[in-house]
């Protein structure tokens, strides 16, 4: 049996949690952090004045593009957020995927402008918070300070993920067991959630032909590994897939 909420949930008792006077929302990006300096909401009114909530923005809809001034990152709160970019031809070319609790933007930080799309795949709610501000407030929270850190070199960590030399199963596995774990990490079901993006858009970012996936995703269902009724997943063999997974991931 699965435990957890099946992703996405959108619903409003989600869209509208904003936690209350002492606690943060549920998908808060920086509440771990916060928290463990021993900080609630309450002693965080100057971090929660930055905060700007944003959305809802709808499928299709833009939270910055490629060239846009920095000022600001997002964290998600609901929904799905593809960032990409464009080569000289114009196609497209997918990053990545960001989940709710997720923070989008901080690749920006180095240049002061966006160096990449960021486009709503669902219906998205964020909340936005001024960079200057809350790397001043870093600066006084170690532990805040440490948590942009890992959050930055999470970026780079998974912008390299898929640049190895791995075979269509291994990539496949490793993107269905990663995004598994990601929701798992803010409560989501780990086994049964909806892929909210394409099967053009994880070809894309797995570097594969769209034909690819499908005919991979069929093997799995075939063997036993996951079940698949349009965009709704279930992982059914949990400990194959991550075998599988385990060369691209490496933990």
């Amino acid at each position: 049996m699965s435990s957890g909420i099946v992703f996405p949930r959108t619903d409003s008792s989600i869209i509208a949690d904003d936690g209350d006077s002492l606690t943060f929302c549920s998908t808060c990006a920086f509440s771990q952090a916060c928290l463990s300096e021993g900080m609630d909401k309450s002693a965080l009114m100057d971090l929660h004045v930055l905060v700007e909530h944003v959305g809802p923005l709808h499928a299709g809809e833009h939270v910055f593009r490629e060239g846009d001034a920095f000022g600001a990152i997002a964290a998600v709160r609901a929904g799905t957020v593809k960032t990409y970019m464009l080569d000289s031809d114009g196609r497209e070319q997918v990053l990545g995927f960001h989940l709710p609790g997720e923070v989008i933007g901080l690749n920006a930080v180095h240049e002061d402008r966006y160096p990449c799309n960021a486009v709503a795949l669902d219906t998205v709610m964020l909340c936005r918070f001024s960079f200057p501000r809350i790397a001043m407030l870093a600066t006084r929270l170690p532990y805040l300070q440490r948590h942009l850190f890992r959050l930055m070199s999470r970026d780079i960590g998974v912008a390299s993920l898929f640049a190895g030399d791995h075979s269509a199963d291994e990539r496949m596995a490793a993107f269905l067991i990663g995004f598994s774990r990601r929701l798992a990490q803010r409560g989501f079901s780990p086994r049964r959630f909806q892929l909210t993006m394409s099967r053009t858009d994880i070809a894309n970012y797995l570097r594969q032909a769209p034909e690819t996936v499908s005919r991979v995703l069929r093997r799995f269902e075939r063997d036993g590994l996951v079940s698949i009724k349009q965009r709704d997943v279930e992982i059914l063999d949990m400990a194959r897939l991550e075998a599988m997974a385990l060369t691209v991931l490496r933990h």
